[in-house]
């Protein structure tokens, strides 16, 4: 009988995936594509894209291209739950979709709604496209606020918000000096997860470059201040929020930009899914639910249950062959093959002038060589996607 397999997000593994079923088609089998965005972001060359090193096509995916190449059905639209006892996919606009197989790659988003405001008036870094779209209309914006300057916020210490902080500070310098951005994080130090040499060296990076750095700030409200100014010579209107500390302090910004820890969407939980305390789909070593044998999933959205990692693209890139291996031999009713990640990753971390400090373990190598040979390996990456129909 004909089999349906449903993907549901374009992220990194899913994007592999897609191009793998393209070269080793399955005879039977009807592949669908549910997603919310028709270009999908890589996550190795967003820093360089806020930075303005990458224009936005050569860091988003062409997934009406690359379904094309696949001969895979593409529905834009967004999944908000899935039913098992019907085997459906809901859909925000569209009629249910049913399946024989579900694969799952929608990436997380910034865990916000703990702090009153931050929902409504913070901008979080995932989903990529409302954050670049944001950024971009920020930065095509008038300089000049009202003749004072322009103040940004990021808030969250980890790698995602040093780097963000590192790359919007050197777009921003080309631009104006009438700007000043706010990094802060909750912690006594930046970037845990990274080593004692890297977190001193970044840390002064971005005192150098003029970043408020605001240590052991743990937000706690954001409100709107002014909701109507409007700079008349531009006809810009002007955003104004105030950031309330743990601490007593308050920052006064234009932009709030949220990169905390990572969180998962609240219907996949709600769904049935078997899922960990924050939310992400528990996986066993085939990338496969523990719960549902016929759903898998990769990417920021899962967790492999022995084998806990950081949500890093670095992984769901690595999980993109695994995954298209389990899903064949699944629709093949073959045994399923186990995959065991990397324990320790290289981290490249640019820091918005075409050089990079790579991390791992206890080692700390800062170079431009770095940011040449990644933005070597993310062009190679990117080059896998383009078709010619």
């Amino acid at each position: 009988m004909p089999q349906h397999l449903v993907l549901i997000g374009g992220g990194h593994s899913h994007a592999i995936v897609l191009k793998m079923f393209g070269m080793k088609p399955l005879s039977g089998v009807h592949l669908t594509l549910i997603t919310d965005v028709l270009y999908a972001p890589y996550s190795g060359m967003l820093p360089g894209h806020i930075a303005g090193f990458y224009s936005y096509d050569e860091c988003h995916i062409d997934l009406r291209s690359l379904c094309e190449f696949t001969q895979c059905e593409i529905l834009v639209d967004r999944a908000i739950a899935i039913d098992f006892n019907k085997n459906q996919v809901i859909c925000q606009n569209s009629p249910p979709v049913s399946f024989d197989l579900l694969s799952i790659d929608i990436g997380s988003t910034p865990a916000t709604l703990s702090v009153p405001g931050a929902a409504k008036y913070a901008i979080p870094a995932k989903p990529v496209p409302e954050f670049l779209a944001n950024w971009n209309q920020l930065i095509t914006s008038p300089a000049n606020y009202l003749n004072k300057p322009l103040n940004i916020a990021i808030v969250g210490g980890g790698a995602g918000g040093v780097e963000l902080a590192l790359n919007m500070q050197s777009r921003l310098a080309k631009k104006t000096d009438n700007y000043q951005i706010n990094l802060v994080h909750s912690g006594a130090e930046l970037m845990p997860q990274h080593n004692q040499r890297v977190r001193h060296r970044l840390k002064k990076i971005i005192i150098n470059r003029g970043i408020k750095l605001h240590l052991m700030e743990k937000v706690v409200g954001i409100k709107n201040t002014k909701k109507n100014d409007i700079d008349q010579s531009s006809e810009c209107h002007i955003l104004n929020y105030e950031i309330a500390c743990e601490s007593g302090l308050k920052l006064d910004v234009n932009r709030i930009f949220w990169v905390t820890q990572a969180s998962a969407a609240n219907w996949i939980k709600a769904s049935g899914l078997a899922t960990e305390s924050n939310g992400f789909i528990q996986v066993n070593d085939y990338l496969q639910s523990v719960s549902h044998p016929h759903v898998f999933a990769a990417g920021d959205i899962c967790t492999m249950i022995n084998y806990p990692r950081p949500k890093a693209g670095v992984f769901a890139v690595r999980q993109g062959p695994p995954l298209f291996e389990n899903l064949q031999q699944f629709l093949l009713a073959k045994p399923l093959k186990p995959f065991a990640p990397q324990a320790h990753y290289l981290g490249l971390i640019g820091t918005g002038n075409k050089k990079a400090i790579a991390s791992r373990g206890s080692l700390m190598w800062e170079s431009r060589l770095l940011w040449y040979w990644k933005d070597w390996i993310d062009r190679q990456f990117m080059q896998k996607f383009k078709h010619k129909n």
